[in-house]
């Protein structure tokens, strides 16, 4: 049996989506319900793959079956293809099985050329509007399937109207319009080497090869891997018999929604427009009527509207989005299709149709988009004045929200100039842990280099920030404080805006407007909960964040950084001081210093959490960070310590390292200078027995040992954290109960997990270190070259933002099952960034995970990925 590579609206239906695409799938099950649907075909997904595994032809088998088809539906309308009295005229539109806005725009009145137009004037009486239609059809196709400027057109028309003193498109004469289509002819012959196809079955062709193109634009591939959509679903294509809105006063056509997809308000939204044609409507070239005008302008057209909206809307059990034409007062229906909506609209939309009896509480949490919650958590800009904007560039949208303010270029102005009450963007060529104040205090942060798990962007997430980063092409001088992007020279003090959830860097000062969360979205979050097996814990530091997180739904700390603790003022100069010191004690009388800093923050983490765990994971970075930099910072260091600059110069260069992220960090410092862990250990079991004390919450401490590789230096390191707590325990009479376990970040780790389980009592994978070690490239500086990646299709999507499932996730899994056959009671948790991922978050819950661990703001995104995957995937 030959494939079928073509498929008659009457053939398909809506379970075969994946082939016909979401459009066809579509039109085929209107064509089943008796709808008003102009007939037609649709070529395959599985053509378009074809066509790209052929070297990018169309193979003759994949032809014959459309030009059968075309035979087909000249039968159902009584027309001929390339007629030249009465021609039958078709539109062409792109249909991947995701909806993928911007991948395509559609050509109408494709079969038109110089003869059969004369015919079609004839046939329909109505000269104006066959010569409109052919001036249309060759503008789209020069567009869209030759990649022509639309402005030569444009340009073109604008002359034209202004010569004969004409408002409107509409406005012109046929004789207008001939003048029009023979300029259009020279200017595509002036480009394009060529006169314009005359030949309708070429056209056709040309046509079905430029939607398979557009599957790969740029655009395209960009939109892909931002939402997880695969290179190779490929796209459908629709042929349809024309129907026109143009012919006239009794001619129309419109966009409407079953219900507002801002709001989620139930009742019909939507915009017409009488004698134009689709394109008009979307483009927005003239300004529609509200559809309800219809009723005045059409009634009984509007009465079948509304009953034909009410009948999908049924049938999806969803907010449906149509396209509808009318011709000469007969209504036509277009397209349906699950409309887009924002945030707040799908809530309500969801909970609506649960209380009207549509869909399950389940269904309802499968039908919003987990990463859609950031739109709900974080402020957004004004629509009006967004509209205003003018954008200057735009980069990766690593943090969501909005955020405008006055650019300022060191953490200490930022701080300062917030605290004298100022809105305050931050722009630096790249951040490091040493700007986290700076980064507290701006409403937004611009940074030029990074990626989207750059430092910037995963502090700015877990702060709830709006991040733009890697705008490469910023020209930024950091020393006389101003930068150029897109043709402006920002100096110190000038408003930007950023929109961390587009990566759009507009010119001033934008109006935003907070972030609401209603009574819909705890019903949905409700819902979540009662549904998931996986818990969902967050990344937190301070109490600031662990409150937030607790708010937001999270049920303990799945890793407290504890070197963001040792960042402040009054703490960097004592860890200097242990870092700079020659012996032993000397360590320790510095690091003693430190123990009720630290023990003050894990106390009133504890306080936060109110009887949550916490996962405490011990020092990781390589002492070097903790250094000065400014010749300032050094002499003051000197002075304090009694020391010469020498010698602390001397003490930065023996701790320069080559490859930092490899070199002497997280438990390799432990074993090295043993002290560290024994401080941090105090500081814990102290905390916990304390605040036990106080406030009787049941706390078990959580301590995890970073970057192990071995099983015997793990044991190594647990031995003195074991003496320490034990001896904590002694001096304090206390019988607390507490765990010790390990990240899984090294590769070595994760393939002997079983000897490794052996000492740890529980693992937590951080997926941001072992995806580096695992791809062999630091995420600070893959960014530079991964875009060559994506356009070469050897990586469709960026291996730190979601997890790489094959390699990476193949020793999340092994670790797991090994973990478990030594120690069946081990907890498995993740607190990469991955955590917060929804697709990574699915393979979590796969693969058994107790936990995933995120940042506050991205709590009740997990919770509700975390209740989807449950769903889609029940545990036995």
């Amino acid at each position: 049996m030959a494939t079928k590579w073509v498929y008659l609206f009457k053939e398909g239906s809506a379970d075969m989506k994946n082939l016909l695409g979401g459009k066809g799938a579509n039109l085929a099950e209107m064509t089943n319900l008796g709808l008003p649907i102009p007939q037609g075909f649709t070529v395959t997904t599985e053509a378009c793959t074809d066509y790209y595994t052929s070297g990018k032809k169309i193979t003759d088998e994949i032809q014959g079956q459309i030009f059968d088809a075309l035979k087909t539906l000249e039968e159902i309308q009584g027309k001929k293809f390339g007629d030249t009295e009465d021609p039958l005229l078709v539109s062409v539109r792109s249909g991947a099985r995701a909806s993928m806005p911007g991948m395509m725009d559609t050509i109408l009145n494709l079969g038109l050329n110089d003869v059969a137009v004369e015919g079609f004037a004839k046939k329909t009486g109505n000269p104006r509007f066959a010569y409109d239609s052919y001036r249309r059809f060759i503008q789209m196709f020069s567009d869209v399937v030759m990649e022509m400027s639309k402005t030569f057109f444009e340009g073109i028309l604008d002359e034209v109207k202004e010569a004969k003193g004409a408002k409107y498109d509409t406005d012109l004469t046929a004789d207008d319009l001939k003048e029009v289509i023979a300029k259009y002819k020279s200017i595509y012959k002036e480009k394009m080497g060529e006169e314009f196809p005359q030949d309708p079955k070429v056209q056709l062709m040309e046509a079905v090869k430029a939607v398979f193109r557009s599957w790969d634009n740029p655009r395209a591939i960009v939109y892909r891997r931002m939402n997880d959509i695969p290179g190779d679903w490929g796209t459908a294509v629709n042929v349809q018999a024309m129907v026109f809105g143009n012919m006239g006063n009794t001619s129309g056509t419109g966009v409407a929604f079953t219900r507002n997809p801002s709001t989620g308000e139930n009742g019909i939204y939507g915009e017409y427009l009488i004698n134009a044609q689709g394109e008009d409507v979307v483009a927005g070239i003239r300004t529609p009527q509200p559809i309800t005008k219809l009723e005045q302008d059409l009634p009984e057209c509007y009465k079948e509207f509304m009953a034909i909206a009410h009948k999908l809307e049924d049938h999806y059990r969803d907010m449906q989005d149509m396209e509808f034409t009318i011709q000469e007062g007969k209504l036509y229906f277009l397209q349906t299709r699950n409309g887009k909506r924002t945030a707040p609209a799908a809530i309500k939309i969801a909970c609506d149709l649960v209380d009207e009896g549509k869909i399950t509480p389940q269904e309802a949490v499968l039908r919003i988009e987990a990463k859609s919650l950031d739109q709900l958590l974080h402020p957004t800009f004004d629509t009006a004045a967004l509209k205003a904007g003018e954008v200057i560039g735009s980069a990766l949208p690593a943090s969501p929200g909005a955020a405008a303010g006055k650019v300022y270029f060191t953490a200490e102005d930022a701080k300062a100039h917030h605290e004298a009450g100022e809105r305050v963007v931050l722009v630096r060529l790249e951040t490091s842990p040493e700007d986290i104040e700076g980064m507290h205090a701006a409403e937004g942060i611009l940074t030029v280099r990074g990626g989207m798990t750059s430092h910037a962007a995963v502090v700015a997430r877990g702060m709830g920030t709006a991040c733009v980063s890697g705008c490469g092409e910023i020209k930024i001088d950091e020393a006389a404080k101003y930068f150029e992007l897109g043709g402006h020279t920002i100096k110190e003090g000038d408003y930007i805006s950023l929109d961390g959830s587009t990566g759009k860097i507009y010119l001033g000062d934008i109006a935003t407007v907070e972030a609401t969360v209603s009574g819909d979205f705890g019903r949905i979050m409700g819902w979540a909960d009662e549904f998931r097996t996986l818990h969902v814990r967050t990344n937190a530091d301070t109490p600031a964040d662990t409150l937030n997180a607790v708010k937001l739904g999270a049920e303990g700390i799945g890793l407290c950084r504890t070197e963001h603790m040792f960042f402040e003022e009054d703490r960097i100069p004592k860890i200097r001081k242990m870092i700079l010191s020659d012996t032993v004690e000397a360590r320790e009388e510095a690091l003693n210093e430190l123990i009720p800093f630290q023990k003050g923050d894990f106390k009133a983490m504890y306080k936060a959490l109110e009887g949550r765990p916490m996962t405490v994971r011990y020092l990781d970075p390589p002492l070097h960070e903790f250094l000065p930099t400014k010749e300032e910072d050094i002499e003051a260091l000197a002075a304090d310590m009694g020391i010469t600059v020498e010698a602390i110069k001397e003490k930065c260069a023996d701790l320069h390292e080559f490859n930092p992220m490899m070199g002497h960090r997280g438990c390799r410092l432990a074993v090295t200078y043993p002290e560290i862990a024994k401080m941090q250990t105090r500081a814990v079991m102290e905390a916990a027995i304390e605040v036990k004390e106080e406030e009787g919450y049941d706390i078990i401490p959580e301590i995890m040992i970073p970057l192990v590789g071995e099983k015997k230096e793990l044991k190594f390191v647990k031995d003195i954290v074991v003496e320490t707590a034990e001896a904590v325990k002694a001096e304090k009479g206390s019988d607390i109960q507490y765990h010790i376990g390990t990240m899984i970040e090294i590769p070595r780790a994760a393939l002997t997990a079983d000897a490794v389980a052996e000492e740890a009592e529980f693992f937590s994978f951080g997926t941001n270190d072992l995806t580096q070690m695992t791809f062999g490239f630091s995420r600070d500086d893959a960014g530079k070259f991964l875009d060559s990646y994506y356009k070469a299709k050897i990586y469709e999507s960026d291996p730190f933002a979601r997890l790489d499932q094959t390699g990476v996730g193949q020793l999340v899994q092994m670790a797991a099952e090994k973990g478990r056959k030594t120690r069946p009671d081990i907890k498995l948790g993740i607190c990469g960034e991955h955590g917060g991922d929804p697709s990574s978050i699915e393979f979590c819950h796969k693969v058994g995970l107790n936990y995933v661990s995120c940042s506050p703001f991205r709590v009740p995104i997990a919770r509700l990925a975390a209740a989807q995957a449950a769903i889609k995937n029940p545990r036995k």
